[in-house]
């Protein structure tokens, strides 16, 4: 593998150097820890047209072409799937960096058919071997419910990933989901309870112990922008969560970063995209602030037409802003 084009931007980001091109966009291809065989998602055939699941070397080969385009700036996997990434070479030509996610809280795992696991609140898990590990960058996460038992668990589980991947000389990255209990805080507070969860986490952790970055949902202007402003050391990214229209993917990139976000990890709305190179590519175009996200989205349908590729929604349908948290910022089509 060559030189990574995160370790520089984020080196950047850090220092307040911020430029045009430093956005981080990840990919997270790590469904397969959240269950079966649903999580790779639809198969597509050339035209684009979804027929059964992906099997796992089905969506090893897709993995392996988002590698190879070398546009994103971190690739995220399961350890098991990283392994064979690894080991046929799959990065040795890029400046990708290659990640693996160390846990999967019972939040998480929503495509085990028949699962009812998102019904109670979470609970930590880790599968992943930190001895076995196959790189050296990590994801860690935690959900917080406003349980005091259940949050402690959680975080008394976070403390100890912490001291076993100081010992094996591993860093991570943290992911902190919204509660994954509908009344655990109001709705409007939810974005003002994530951000002092976080705060308060990080203020016990000295500098070898804190993740390299932040992975939040995003939970509007005024939350995104309290949490970048509070303490700019730390670099914040923002989650993809569900695939929704392509307008909202690319609203959530910009309104993300124009409030200070400077990573988007995004799993499914890659993942479920017609063709995810051409999604990638307008991805990267947004988060430089070459194209506003309207412009995207006609601009990934011009894509999908040249390459013979019926899109999933039509033009006018796929213009839509559908997520009630990005009406607030959105800009007029």
């Amino acid at each position: 593998m060559s030189s990574s084009r995160y370790a520089e931007k984020i080196a950047r980001i850090r220092k307040g150097d911020y430029r045009k091109g430093d956005f981080i966009i990840a990919d997270a291809k790590d469904a397969d820890v959240t269950g079966g065989v649903t999580a790779p998602g639809a198969r597509r055939d050339a035209s684009g047209q979804m027929s059964g699941y992906r099997t796992r070397p089905e969506f090893l080969d897709q993995i392996r072409k988002v590698i190879t385009q070398d546009k994103v700036d971190i690739l995220l996997a399961s350890a098991s799937n990283l392994e064979v990434l690894l080991a046929g070479g799959a990065f040795d030509k890029t400046s990708v960096q290659p990640a693996f996610r160390a846990n999967e809280t019972t939040d998480i795992w929503g495509n085990v058919r028949a699962g009812r696991y998102r019904e109670a609140p979470s609970r930590p898990y880790r599968g992943a071997s930190l001895a076995h590990a196959p790189v050296k960058l990590v994801l860690y996460s935690v959900t917080f419910n406003n349980n005091a038992e259940a949050d402690a668990r959680a975080l008394e589980a976070y403390a100890d990933f912490r001291r076993e991947a100081e010992e094996f000389g591993i860093s991570h990255f943290l992911e902190v989901f919204n509660p994954n209990i509908d009344d655990a805080v109001p709705t409007a507070n939810t974005g003002a309870f994530v951000t002092d969860c976080i705060i308060r986490l990080l203020a016990s952790l000295t500098k070898a112990e804190r993740p390299e970055f932040l992975k939040v949902a995003y939970n509007g202007p005024e939350a995104m922008q309290e949490l970048t402003s509070y303490d700019p050391s730390m670099v914040v990214g923002v989650l993809g969560g569900a695939g929704a229209t392509h307008r909202d993917t690319f609203e959530l990139i910009a309104q993300s970063e124009r409030h200070g976000a400077r990573i988007a990890l995004f799993g499914r709305k890659i993942n479920q995209a017609e063709n995810q190179l051409a999604m990638i590519e307008w991805m990267k175009r947004v988060a430089d602030r070459e194209v506003e996200p309207d412009e995207a989205v006609r601009g990934y349908h011009s894509d999908l037409a040249g390459l013979g590729i019926l899109p999933d929604r039509r033009l006018a349908d796929d213009l839509s802003v559908t997520e009630e948290i990005l009406r607030l910022d959105a800009k007029a089509a």
